[in-house]
């Protein structure tokens, strides 16, 4: 065996261990967001006062608006208002059903000049918006956290539909995929590792941000993540 490769043995060790120690952190801060999805009382409506720029929240797949709850009491905290699309519920359906979603809010609503703030799905689903709704005309930038925009490997391994769509062949991540004209408008933030997309989130021709600690879930509460938005936003 090569010195180099001796060598090499322990970082892989040390790489292996860092990964399975934010993949535990990860799914210790889901299972609180979960927690508080289930104990959450405060209506979503008392979060949309505010004169700063709109804030729309897309939450994942199986994730409510709770999810993003303590990034959104911190952009309220500063004067933005913070619109939930409660149409999307658990957020189980299509991509671009959810999109339609998300564009009737923004037209009934008469939301203008919005930063669109996602986690993982919600990412697809805004970019949806952003490249074929006329809605997209009304969003003035994104901020998507851990988002498979390349797909997940991982995905044509899951048991139900919804998580086969994340699959780099859907029809629906393609055409997304070729739609790279607003990926100029899209902040891109992820860990250097993420459990659920092997492949990464980094978007090209968007801004990419790598954040110091890895996870799907867990990024969501970096600093980074809010700094990102308000630099957007403000």
């Amino acid at each position: 065996m090569s010195k180099d490769a001796v060598t090499t043995v322990p970082q892989r060790i040390r790489t292996v261990l860092r990964d399975a120690g934010w993949w535990a952190r990860d799914y210790v801060y889901a299972i609180r967001a979960q927690a508080r999805a289930l104990l959450g009382r405060d209506a979503a409506d008392l979060l949309a006062e505010g004169e700063g720029t709109p804030v729309v929240l897309l939450p994942g797949i199986y994730e409510t608006w709770r999810f993003l709850e303590p990034l959104a009491r911190a952009l309220h905290e500063r004067g933005h208002p913070v619109h939930v699309v409660t149409e999307l519920g658990g957020n189980r359906r299509p991509i671009a059903e959810s999109a339609g979603r998300v564009a009737a809010l923004l037209f009934s609503r008469g939301l203008n000049d919005v930063v669109l703030v996602a986690h993982s799905k919600g990412g697809l689903i805004g970019k949806h918006v952003m490249a074929f709704s006329p809605a997209g005309e009304r969003v003035r930038a994104m901020v998507a956290v851990a988002t498979p925009f390349g797909g997940s490997r991982y995905s044509r391994l899951m048991p139900t539909p919804s998580l086969r769509a994340f699959a780099s062949g859907d029809a629906t991540m393609k055409a997304l995929a070729a739609s790279g004209a607003v990926n100029t408008r899209i902040v891109s933030v992820f860990g250097p590792f993420d459990p659920h997309i092997p492949e990464g989130s980094e978007l090209a021709g968007a801004r990419n941000v790598v954040l110091a600690g890895g996870g799907h879930f867990r990024v969501l509460a970096d600093p980074r993540v809010i700094a990102e938005v308000i630099r957007v936003a403000e």
